[in-house]
C-alpha cells in the first residue's frame, strides 16, 4: 500500500509540468506517412530533463530542456532522401510558486529559447529564437487538467532561412487510476505564422510508475493522430516514453 501511494504521488507530480520533481523523460515519437510523397517516416527521440531549483521558501525555478534526436526518410531531399542527427534544442525556464494558492491554480511563467543545434539543415531552423512560455493547471482528486504554451520569434541566424514565428499550445488532461497508472490526453498545437500553417497532433497515452531496483521510473506508450496539418504532415504515429524519477 505504501509503495502504491508513493507511485500515485509521483504519477501526480509527473502530470504537473512545473512540479518540484527531478525527472529525465526519454520520449520516442514515430510518425508514418507525410513528407514529399506522402509515404515518409520520421522518428524523433526527445531527451527532456526537468530540473527544479529552489530560489527561496516561496519560489522555484523549473528548467525544462528538449533535445531531439531525429531520423527521417522520404521527407525532403537534402543530400539524400534520409537524414539523421540532432535537432534544435528548446530550453524553457518557469518561475513558479512553491505553494498552491487557495483557488487550487498551479502556474509558472518565464522565457523560452530555441537554440540552432541541428546537425543537419533539414532537421532544424538555423535560427536563434526566444519568447514567453507559461503553464497553468489544476489538480483535483485523480484529475489534472491544464495548458502549457510558448511563443518563439527568431532574432538571429542564417539569412537564407525562413524566420521563426511560432505559437505552441498544449492543453492536457490526466487521470490517475491508482497503483501508479495514469491515462493522459493532450493536443500539441503549433501555428507557424511565417507560413500560415498549423499542426495539431493528438496524443492518447497510458503510463505506469514503478521501481526498477532502487530506481523509480515511469514507462508507457500510446497513439497519436494528426487532426490538422500541412500536406507534408504525417497521417498517424505512436509514442513511447521512459522516465527516470528522482524524488526529493
Amino acid at each position: 500500500m505504501a509503495n502504491a501511494q508513493s507511485a500515485d504521488d509521483l504519477a501526480k507530480q509527473l502530470a504537473n509540468p512545473v512540479s518540484n520533481l527531478i525527472s529525465v523523460p526519454i520520449q520516442v515519437n514515430m510518425d508514418f506517412g507525410g513528407g514529399a510523397d506522402g509515404d515518409g517516416y520520421k522518428s524523433v527521440t526527445n531527451i527532456q530533463p526537468v530540473i527544479p531549483i529552489s530560489i527561496n521558501d516561496d519560489w522555484n525555478l523549473i528548467s525544462r530542456t528538449i533535445l531531439p534526436l531525429s531520423y527521417q526518410k522520404d521527407y525532403t531531399y537534402d543530400g539524400g532522401w534520409s537524414q539523421s542527427g540532432t535537432g534544435d534544442v528548446v530550453q524553457s525556464l518557469f518561475l513558479s510558486p512553491r505553494e498552491t494558492g487557495e483557488s487550487g491554480l498551479i502556474w509558472g511563467l518565464g522565457p523560452a529559447f530555441l537554440l540552432p543545434t541541428a546537425s543537419n539543415d533539414s532537421l532544424g531552423s538555423e535560427k536563434w529564437a526566444a519568447g514567453p512560455t507559461g503553464a497553468a493547471l489544476v489538480q483535483r482528486g485523480p484529475w489534472t487538467y491544464g495548458v502549457l504554451a510558448n511563443h518563439l520569434e527568431s532574432f538571429a541566424g542564417e539569412d537564407n532561412r525562413s524566420d521563426v514565428s511560432a505559437t505552441f499550445v498544449q492543453p492536457f488532461v490526466n487521470y490517475g487510476a491508482g497503483g501508479g497508472l495514469s491515462y493522459a490526453l493532450n493536443l500539441e498545437a503549433t501555428y507557424d505564422w511565417e507560413h500560415d500553417q498549423e499542426s495539431v497532433p493528438m496524443n492518447l497515452m497510458a503510463t505506469k510508475v514503478t521501481k526498477l531496483g532502487d530506481q523509480m521510473v515511469s514507462y508507457g506508450g500510446g497513439l497519436r493522430a494528426y487532426l490538422a496539418g500541412p500536406d507534408s504532415a504525417p497521417d498517424w504515429g505512436v509514442r513511447f516514453v521512459f522516465t527516470l524519477l528522482f524524488p526529493k
